[in-house]
């Protein structure tokens, strides 16, 4: 049995591989052995704005003084200036902030309002997709994470994915005619006329490989959402706040959502907040029907304090416009590690989100793993989907960032074998 005293995720307790966190400055972590780690991978991908940073914690002191405690409907100085920012964030058309504990109540939530507004029982998602671990977020959710948990809730369903580099319909994308998201225009009519409440997607499916879409896809949906009168909403937990070189992700195509889902960089790890943003042509139908929505900590005011000063932030080092510039920086870092490795791989990336997928055997990722430890890179690396993702903190500098893949890519070498 573990000898800790409680449980962690996603595994079985005797083959967990926990760490003493003990603190952090920028793009780097310590550890209880005196260790100092660069953060490729912004721990569970919500350290945007970085680790220590002083003024998120002072702004959460200040707010433990002023009001600590509160409830779903009262109303306090950082609860109305988060939702104000939220919403210019978004832009025109967004009114209203529901706010959560975190990306999957977010979902969940989504989920409720979708199916509030629109009285209809079915919800799209794709596969290699993640929107959670409670029991409706889980249902969306498309990869491994789902199965030791089913039945979930009815009425998702399933399409494939904007795979490019293994594209499920056999495409290539230079010439395909982006079956990936006609397919869910096809999928709603098949499932009847008008029967689908929400389709939920992640601008950049992240946690499942980094698949960028091609330009076209989001306009594509969007579109087929509008004839089917089914809602749009952008999951943004894992790619808002600059992660992928905007505020939020769906900004990079020419499209609205009906709803966005947040969380993750919303305070960078500091608190523990989420929200959907809702568009004013959902948010109005809820004038004169029941929100049936509720959390008891439902805009805690410590999390608020946390994610207004983690916006300014943002706004003030210019994070935003750090992960633009650096991401084809780690693209073109990648793509040497790639040339360099004895094993076909892919490279994609968008902002500061990017994977290096290779076919190696799951015994020679184990090895990128041994190898990663000792150099003190933290980053996500699944071995049983041959990806490794790169998410570091927006605020890492050039020189960090190359010489972080640059010491990944001696590891890979290692694991893999050279070209």
């Amino acid at each position: 049995m573990s000898e800790y005293p409680f449980f962690f995720t996603w595994t079985a307790q005797q083959g967990a591989k926990p760490f003493a966190l003990t603190g952090g400055q920028g793009a780097w972590f310590t550890t209880a052995d005196g260790s100092r780690w660069l953060d490729l991978g912004s721990l569970s991908y919500q350290v945007n704005v970085g680790h220590g940073n002083k003024r998120i914690v002072e702004a959460i002191k200040r707010q433990a003084d002023e009001l600590c405690i509160s409830a779903p409907n009262a109303v306090f100085p950082a609860k109305v200036e988060l939702a104000e920012r939220l919403l210019a964030m978004a832009g025109q058309g967004f009114s209203k902030v529901f706010f959560t504990l975190g990306g999957a109540e977010a979902n969940e939530n989504a989920l409720k309002i979708a199916r509030l507004y629109t009285g209809r029982l079915k919800n799209v998602a794709r596969y290699r997709s993640y929107h959670g671990a409670s029991m409706g977020a889980l249902s969306l959710t498309g990869d491994w994470r789902r199965a030791a948990l089913e039945p979930g809730i009815p009425g998702v369903v399933h399409v494939q994915d904007c795979y490019c580099d293994r594209c499920p319909f056999g495409q290539r994308v230079e010439t395909c005619k982006r079956e990936c998201a006609t397919n869910i225009d096809a999928t709603m009519r098949l499932e009847g006329p008008k029967s689908v409440a929400a389709v939920f997607l992640e601008p950049v499916p992240g946690a499942n490989g980094v698949l960028v879409p091609p330009p076209e896809y989001w306009p594509i949906v969007r579109k087929a959402c509008d004839e089917e009168g089914a809602l749009l909403v952008a999951d943004e937990v894992l790619t808002g706040f600059g992660r992928i070189g905007k505020p939020f992700g769906y900004q990079h195509w020419d499209v609205v959502p009906d709803m966005i889902t947040v969380a993750k960089g919303m305070a960078s790890g500091y608190a523990t907040i989420g929200a959907v943003i809702v568009h004013e042509r959902i948010a109005q139908h809820f004038e004169d029907h029941v929100l049936a929505c509720g959390l008891t900590y439902y805009a805690h005011p410590t999390a608020c304090a946390a994610a207004v000063e983690t916006l300014k932030v943002y706004e003030d080092e210019q994070l935003y416009a750090n992960s633009a510039r650096l991401g084809p920086v780690l693209v073109r870092e990648l793509e040497a590690v790639a040339k360099r490795i004895g094993v076909k791989s892919f490279v994609r990336g968008l902002g500061l989100l990017a994977a290096l997928e290779a076919e190696a055997t799951e015994a020679a990722w184990g090895r990128l793993g041994k190898e990663l430890a000792a150099k003190k890179l933290s980053l996500h690396v699944d071995g049983k989907r041959g990806t490794a993702i790169f998410a570091p903190p927006l605020c890492i500098g050039e020189q960090e960032l190359v010489a972080g893949v640059r010491s990944f890519g001696d590891a890979a070498v290692a694991a893999f074998g050279p070209a």
